[in-house]
């Protein structure tokens, strides 16, 4: 599913390579912090080569392996959070906040 120079990756590539934010979210609340933080862990260290790897397309017409590897990134967003911030798949002391996105960062 990913680029070859991101197959260190692959074993997250069928749960994270989400095509919308819903579906991410969704991932990320049921997901437990243990495979969130394996996820989170592999992919820190690779996402500026990841990110570096995405930019030498247009945005609007990525291969489908670069497509996937951007949705993997943007997994990786929405895990940084409960990682680095609040050790909690949800957050926390936001009351019932939600992220409702009406559009998705590239269409």
């Amino acid at each position: 599913m990913l680029p070859a120079e991101f197959a260190d990756l692959e074993p997250f590539a069928a749960t994270w390579c989400l095509a919308d934010e819903p579906s991410r979210w969704e991932r990320r609340l049921t997901t437990s912090m243990e495979d969130m933080r394996a996820f989170y862990d592999a992919c820190f260290p690779r996402a500026e080569a990841a990110i570096s790897y995405c930019d030498r397309f247009d945005l609007n017409a990525l291969p489908e392996d670069a497509s996937n590897l951007l949705n993997l990134l943007f997994s990786f967003a929405l895990v940084s959070y409960p990682i680095e911030v609040w050790d909690s798949p949800e957050p926390v002391h936001t009351g019932n906040a939600r992220i409702d996105r009406i559009r998705e960062p590239r269409h």
